[in-house]
């Protein structure tokens, strides 16, 4: 049975997602129902930074979205599906730091890019450095990692957090605290490494 035309509740997300899940060709229908709320996070994202354009945001929401649909993943419900778009548009600042990285390098100087070049929230190879460090940190303690991609990468408060992970507030504010004190260590001896 095909869903409703009008999604705005997040269980109408998350039914949109099933008739998805379902083979149902409902991708315009979910990109409406989500898009908002995409945008609001890529304007959070860039809001820290200072350097906010709509463009910009509008460029991360587009790709992040793109990227979600070629994945093979059984959408559970409308916070799984915001988990997995907060590491999506981590991988998208992540990647074009590192292109950004490589053209200082001299590197593709004959090429032409279509990447986003958007502003990530630090200079390049920190951003890169953190993604290494947080990739290590994400096999031995996922959800203070999911915790670090949502509240760095994304902007959300603790409040958002809890709720697209269904864990307590409180559990996320300790989760964010471990994470940045084993990450603040990890970078320390990285930079350590690299004098």
């Amino acid at each position: 049975m095909p869903p409703p035309a009008d999604f705005q509740s997040p269980s109408d997300v998350t039914l949109l997602l099933a008739a998805f899940n379902d083979g149902e060709a409902v991708q315009e229908q979910l990109f409406s129902a989500v898009y908002e709320e995409l945008r609001s996070l890529a304007h959070t994202l860039f809001r820290r930074e200072g350097k906010a354009t709509v463009l910009q945001a509008t460029a991360l929401v587009h790709e992040a979205y793109l990227r979600l649909l070629q994945t093979n993943i059984a959408w559970e419900s409308r916070q799984h599906f915001l988990a997995v778009a907060a590491s999506a548009m981590r991988r998208i600042l992540v990647d074009d730091a590192r292109s950004r990285k490589a053209q200082k390098r001299g590197a593709g100087i004959n090429s032409v890019s279509l990447h986003l070049n958007i502003a990530s929230p630090m200079p390049d190879g920190r951003l890169i450095d953190l993604d290494e460090a947080l990739t290590r940190f994400s096999s031995r303690h996922a959800r203070s990692a999911q915790v670090v991609e949502l509240r760095h990468f994304v902007g959300l408060p603790f409040v958002e957090v809890a709720e697209i992970l269904g864990i307590s507030k409180e559990t996320a504010k300790r989760d964010w605290a471990f994470a940045k004190a084993w990450l603040y260590k990890e970078l320390e001896v990285e930079a350590l490494k690299t004098q």
